[in-house]
């Protein structure tokens, strides 16, 4: 699949900001099974400081300062990019879950650099309860593959999504509470789940490509940024299971950056001087079809 990808983030303000400071992961990686054909970060007033970085895990991050008084900020980036269908490895089909915690295995060579991603983080730690909930799927002996997809079948049917029902500050305990959220409660979810029993996944961010209704047309800009979880499998590969639309991954999904949760890869973030009191954003995206 070939698409033309939009991410428009628009800060409007009641008063003026006179120096804006941020940063963007909002570049699509090149992999294995995806192709940048080309991308560009636009701001808006003019950034007088525009670069771009690699941070610890790879990701393509954009920095920007626009120092000239505005009220409204606008930041878009722009790609074009080829995705192929992941190549799933028959080592998660075979081997015992329990066999595939990083710190177990030494002997295969990027386990150490997994290991972080079975630690704690900010918003992912590990919570008696996703601990709980999670024994259930992750049996004695049950092959990594049915585990990982019983465990995001089970999230998908027992959490409902709702927008608003959370804050990008909820925690694993309040979506209990909720039983409802977005995706990246969901991926949160699933990290806390899977990290609690020594296994090794990553929060990824990126956009996912949807069908519009049957009869209707393409809604341009009604498309969202996404998240799900990838599940480390022993020999160098990566389970992507999507628990909020209740999937593997495939040729739909492309990835823009991957951390320990949200907070690692956040779409646009950053800090303002000025005297506003209030602030309104919106944010556009749109995953067109080549």
């Amino acid at each position: 699949m070939r698409y033309r990808l939009r991410h428009t983030t628009t800060y409007t303000y009641d008063d003026d900001v006179s120096d804006s400071y941020g940063i963007a992961y909002v570049t699509p990686r090149e992999l294995p099974w995806q192709r940048v054909g080309s991308h560009e970060v636009v701001v808006d007033p003019a950034a007088t400081d525009l670069q771009q970085s690699v941070d610890h895990y790879g990701n393509t991050r954009t920095y920007f300062q626009v120092d000239d008084p505005h009220r409204v900020l606008r930041v878009e980036a722009r790609s074009e990019v080829e995705v192929l269908a992941e190549v799933r490895d028959d080592v998660a089909d075979a081997q015992p879950w329990e066999a595939c915690r990083p710190q177990d295995r030494r002997e295969v060579l990027d386990a150490w650099s997994a290991t972080e991603l079975v630690l704690t983080s900010d918003l992912v730690p590990h919570a008696p309860r996703a601990h709980a909930y999670a024994a259930a799927s992750l049996q004695p002996g049950r092959p990594l593959l049915d585990a990982a997809l019983d465990l995001m079948h089970r999230i998908h049917a027992d959490f409902e999504y709702e927008q608003g029902a959370t804050t990008v500050t909820s925690t694993i305990d309040d979506l209990f509470e909720t039983q409802a959220g977005v995706c990246q409660d969901f991926a949160h979810l699933t990290l806390a789940c899977l990290r609690s029993h020594g296994l090794s996944a990553r929060y990824v961010s990126g956009y996912l490509a949807t069908d519009p209704p049957p009869g209707k047309e393409r809604i341009v800009g009604a498309d969202a940024s996404h998240a799900w979880v990838a599940l480390w499998v022993p020999g160098g590969t990566w389970l992507s299971i999507d628990p909020t639309n209740d999937q593997l991954a495939n040729e739909r999904y492309v990835t823009t950056a991957w951390g320990r949760d949200y907070a690692d890869v956040p779409p646009v973030k950053g800090v303002i001087y000025s005297e506003a009191s209030t602030s309104l954003l919106d944010v556009e995206v749109d995953v067109a079809p080549v």
